[in-house]
């Protein structure tokens, strides 16, 4: 299961009641934008977060396969809609809530893609049509769709707990919300778990610059992170260094990196005289291969703060 961000804007009433997403097949200069031409790699039971105005305001299931087809339209007339595209059916879940995303923009920001992402750093949507959302940045937005629309009955409100459960009974949207987030997270933690195992062997199974050697403490860092990666990226151990958990921190928050050759490089903003403490010096060198050189400079470029 994949999930995807549609910007809607003003498309977004007439969609909806047509229970689908369309994209033309070309732009009025023969070009093929990637937001559009992403709609082709939506499969049945993807989800998609339907974003208009600044509000996530509605979560839907594909119900079919992206296929070619011209759009189906209340205005036949309308030259924006002219010509081939591509269409995938739909079935709408609006929110009786809507999540502002500039509200919540604090716990979004970080799971953002560096590459394609939906949002800019104002948090203002991008222009384009359908964009990826990454399984880390899925479950964010599930939890908070889930805060805004999902009540909970309490021992106060026992008087009202009949209607309130008649009312869920009926109600496929919470069903579906707990569903996505299952699948999602189960993604993640196979994903995780098949990254670690190919990690561990590759570096003898301790940490690349401290040598501790307790499974405990060994964490499988990523060079280019989940949010970045492609699935077959998210496997490959490659991607990523064998690292105990303090090392892993300074990795994973960009305060120590290596170059192509496998040298540290620390950050500016660990004072020398801290050095010692956290088990680092200037010219320590790890072991690497000509696989993982791409991965340590996109971690250099993309995540250290030098």
């Amino acid at each position: 299961m994949q999930s995807f961000i549609v910007m809607q804007g003003q498309t977004y009433q007439e969609e909806k009641e047509l229970g689908m997403i369309w994209s033309r097949e070309q732009d009025s200069g023969g070009s093929l934008p990637h937001s559009w031409l992403r709609v082709m790699e939506v499969n049945e039971g993807d989800r998609i977060f339907h974003y208009v105005k600044g509000d996530i305001v509605a979560i839907s299931v594909a119900t079919s396969d992206c296929q070619a087809a011209r759009r189906p339209s209340s205005k036949p007339h309308d030259a924006e809609w002219e010509g081939n595209g591509y269409l995938v059916e739909l079935d709408y879940h609006e929110l009786e809530v809507p999540v502002n995303v500039r509200s919540k923009f604090d716990v979004i920001l970080p799971l953002l893609p560096i590459k394609y992402s939906p949002f800019q750093a104002d948090a203002n949507g991008n222009q384009g049509y359908l964009y990826p959302c990454n399984e880390e940045l899925s479950i964010k937005l599930l939890e908070l769709i889930s805060d805004s629309n999902i009540y909970q009955v309490d021992e106060e409100q026992l008087e009202l707990a009949i209607g309130t459960v008649r009312q869920t009974e009926r109600n496929t949207f919470i069903p579906m919300l707990a569903e996505t987030e299952t699948e999602v997270k189960t993604k993640i933690r196979l994903g995780k778990q098949k990254f670690r195992q190919g990690l561990l062997p590759l570096w003898a199974q301790k940490c690349a610059l401290c040598d501790i050697e307790l499974p405990e403490l060994l964490r499988a860092s990523y060079s280019k992170p989940w949010k970045d990666s492609t699935d077959f990226e998210r496997v490959d151990p490659s991607n990523g260094v064998l690292l105990c958990c303090n090392h892993h921190a300074l990795y994973e928050n960009g305060l120590i990196a290596f170059d192509g050759q496998g040298r540290l490089h620390i950050s500016s903003q660990i004072p020398e005289e801290d050095y010692e403490k956290y088990g680092i010096r200037p010219k320590m060198k790890i072991a690497r291969n000509e696989k993982n050189k791409p991965f340590y400079k996109w971690h250099k470029r993309n995540v250290f703060k030098g």
